[in-house]
């Protein structure tokens, strides 16, 4: 088993390829806030549409957000704000997300989102990586990079 700090072999290397990690934190920082809107929009729709949605209104959330950001990432390896920002997910062997690895992703994702300690260690480690990883990228050895000019 190999030691989930070590470099991922599939990945871009930082150090030789630095243009597929420049400025990928703050793209991703601008891509969580847009897609923070689009399952904000889609669970304000569905909660008015429906006579008890507002009062199961977090419920509801959690379950768009997750449907969404599985979703998203397995079609393109990129959420809606992601593919915005030009930037999109790879696995350790450097292959876009496929469902299990989206659906581990937003799961991990999730639940770091829902513990303080967690949240911190992602945001320390994309600022102090060289590959911008957040905890759950860097247990799963997946990174986000800029989307590479041969795809869509």
């Amino acid at each position: 088993m190999t030691n989930m700090f070590e470099p991922s072999p599939g990945l871009p290397d930082p150090d030789r390829q630095p243009g597929f990690y420049s400025g990928i934190v703050a793209k991703r920082f601008f891509a969580w806030i847009v897609d923070l809107v689009v399952v904000f929009l889609i669970t304000g729709a569905i909660s008015l549409v429906t006579i008890v949605g507002l009062f199961v209104f977090p419920a509801i959330w959690l379950v768009v957000d997750f449907c969404y950001r599985t979703i998203t990432l397995t079609n393109r390896s990129a959420t809606w704000g992601h593919r915005l920002m030009g930037i999109q997910f790879r696995d350790s062997t450097g292959r876009k997300f496929d469902l299990g690895t989206a659906g581990l992703h937003t799961l991990g994702y999730l639940l770091s989102m829902s513990f303080l300690l967690p949240q911190i260690a992602s945001v320390v480690l994309m600022l102090t990586g060289a590959r911008g990883q957040s905890l759950t990228d860097v247990v799963l050895g997946s990174a986000a990079i800029n989307r590479p000019a041969d795809t869509l």
